[in-house]
This record gives structure tokens, sequence and C-alpha cells, in this order.
């Protein structure tokens, strides 16, 4: 089956064709995103008014581009997935509205996905991969390790109290004066920094549970730079090694945990396969944690590639082609939400910021 995907749910305007074959394997006939960086980098973040009006703009042609890579019209689809959430609720709805416009205008089934789970399934586009497996989701917005037990089954068993992962990597850039996207930038001066230079706490590190908390550390970067006053550039080069030193220990602590728990609960899966998705999951330093662990702990790592980590439209596609392949479909009223959880039996954190 070959499914149409729209992605639309903060500050990419996407849209993809994929075709999922009877075996269960995936194949991307086109990809075609949008960024909209240079709109937001002026406020330093993404606005949500300025973000729905690109999409507004953007995704018709976005579609009928990603139509011709693929050499595909509309009536050659067997199905339209659109983000329908979590995410900014002006993005979701343009995304979500333009999906069921050419659903019902072509008569094909609607599915609307949830971005976390396009997430959690992106391996297995790429993969052969049977479930069950542990996922860690670090993203802009969300921190969380998920066992994934098929489509539309996932057990939370740990997520952060407070702010994401990705959202400690920008604030911090912020702090230091970086462009935006910060992410990026501080992974860069931290090759070049001195990790050892400052103490940064580890927060919850040695705790029960695999929960995390980023707004601590932030607190420490945001005094140490108040206490320095003007900075050099060594001085933002130490502050990023250290930050990232402090980020790598936390993980490599709060996942073990999450590693063995899997192990424990699923005795019977000869090779568990940890799988990292999200638009961090591309820091370097933390990839090399996320290896060292999975080769201690006896597990396959899958990270896919950076391009398919941070928000596309093959992800959306794919999550579509699996929910129809099960038969799974949503009526042309389905809602737009911004918070959307995988898992919704798991208890509700209420921390400044918290998604999960």
């Amino acid at each position: 089956m070959t499914i149409l995907g729209i992605e639309t749910s903060c500050d990419e305007t996407a849209a993809a064709l994929v075709r999922r074959h009877p075996d269960g394997s995936g194949l991307i006939l086109a990809n075609v995103i949008l960024s909209q960086i240079k709109d937001h980098a002026p406020y330093g973040g993404v606005v949500p008014e300025i973000a729905a009006r690109a999409h507004a703009s953007h995704l018709d042609r976005l579609i009928k581009t990603a139509l011709a890579e693929a050499r595909l019209t509309l009536d050659d689809i067997d199905g339209v997935a659109a983000t329908a959430g979590p995410g900014l609720i002006g993005g979701l709805l343009v995304g979500l509205t333009t999906a069921k416009a050419l659903a019902l205008a072509k008569a094909k089934p609607l599915l609307a996905i949830n971005h976390l789970e396009a997430h959690a399934l992106t391996a297995r586009l790429l993969w052969p991969l049977d479930f069950p497996y542990l996922l860690l989701l670090i993203s802009g917005g969300h921190t969380q390790i998920q066992i994934v037990e098929g489509v539309g089954r996932y057990r939370r068993i740990g997520t952060t109290i407070d702010d994401a992962l990705g959202e400690a990597f920008d604030k911090t850039a912020k702090l230091l004066g970086l462009s935006y996207p910060g992410g990026p930038q501080v992974e860069a001066l931290a090759l070049k920094g001195d990790a050892g230079r400052f103490d940064f706490p580890r927060p919850l590190r040695g705790r029960q549970g695999c929960n995390f908390s980023f707004s601590g550390l932030k607190t420490a970067v945001r005094e140490t730079v108040e206490a320095l006053g003007r900075l050099s550039p060594a001085d933002k080069a130490d502050i990023c090694a250290g930050f990232e030193a402090a980020i790598a220990d936390v993980m490599r602590d709060r996942l073990s945990r999450a590693l063995k728990q899997f192990k424990a609960t699923f005795a019977d899966v000869r090779q568990p396969v940890l799988v990292v998705a999200g638009g961090v999951a591309a820091n370097r330093r933390l990839k090399s944690t996320f290896e060292t662990l999975c080769a201690r702990h006896g597990f396959s790592l899958i990270i896919p590639p950076a391009h398919l980590c941070t928000d596309n439209a093959a992800m959306v596609a794919w999550a579509g082609a699996e929910r129809l392949a099960l038969g799974l479909t949503d009526p042309l009223d389905a809602q737009a939400r911004a918070r959307w959880p995988l898992d919704p039996e798991a208890k509700r954190m209420t921390g400044a910021g918290v998604k999960a």
C-alpha cells in the first residue's frame, strides 16, 4: 500500500509518499521537508502563529512536489496520513484539515497520526524489527522511555518531570547567546571545551525509576553564566562541554535502569533492541553513550538517520501504513490534539513545560 503523509506539528512543513510491502518492509518514495528556521530565528524560538501561516502557505506545493518526485497522483495512493497531535494546535489544524479534504475528495481512508507514534515506528520502516522493543524518545518537546509492544500499544516507564532534553539544550544555548536552533551549537562548542572545569549537577542520578529532570541543570548553567559575567569563547565552550557531560551521565544512569527493566520483563526476547528517536538522537556524545550502554547490557542499538529523527512526513506516512495494514482508520471528524500521550494510562506529570 502507498500512503501520503503530512507533517505540520511544529516548524517543519513536510509531505512524503511511503510504500509498505506485504512482508512489512517499507520504501520511501518521496520525502519533502521545508524548514522554517529562518522565520523563527529572530525570535529565538518557534512562534506558533508564524508556523501555522507558513504551513498554510507552503503545504499544497510540497504535496504536489512529493507526488511528482514519486511519479504518482492522488488516485494512486491508498490512504492519507497526517499528524493530529501532539503539537502546536494551529499547525496541526492546517495539516489535518488538508488531509481530510484530500481523503474526502478522493474517497481514501484518513489516518490521524500521533506524532510520537510516528517517531516510535520509524525504525520499522528501515529495518526488520519485531515487537517488543525499547524506545528512547528525545526530541525538542519530549523525553520519554517507552516499551513498544505493538502498533498503538505503548507502556511508558520513564519521562521528564520538568523540561525535555531538547529544551534544556536550547535554553542553555540561549543563555550563552548562541543562535537558534541551539542544540547543534552547544554540541559544536562542547567539542572545543573542558568538560571538567564546571561541576554541573546530575539530576536524579542514582534515584529509583527511569524518570528524568533537567531544570536543575539548566538553573546551574544560568547561575554559572551570571557569575562569570562577560563570557569569553573559552568560557562558552567549557560550559557547553560540562553541560553535555552532565547530560551524558544522567542518560547513562536512567537508561541503564530501563535496559535492565526491559530484560527482566521480556526475558524471552533473545536479542533486545533499543531504538533512539527524535532530533537530539543526532548528538554524537550521546550516541557514543548509547552504544557503550547497549554493548554492556546486550542490546542492539538502532538510531534512524538524522533526517528521519527530526520532524518529517515519511515517518507519519509509515505510521499510517502500519495502522492501515491492521485495518485502523479514522473518521473525518477526527480532532487535532495539542496533548496526546502515547500511553494514556501513564501518570501525568505536572512540572513546568512537561508534555508527557
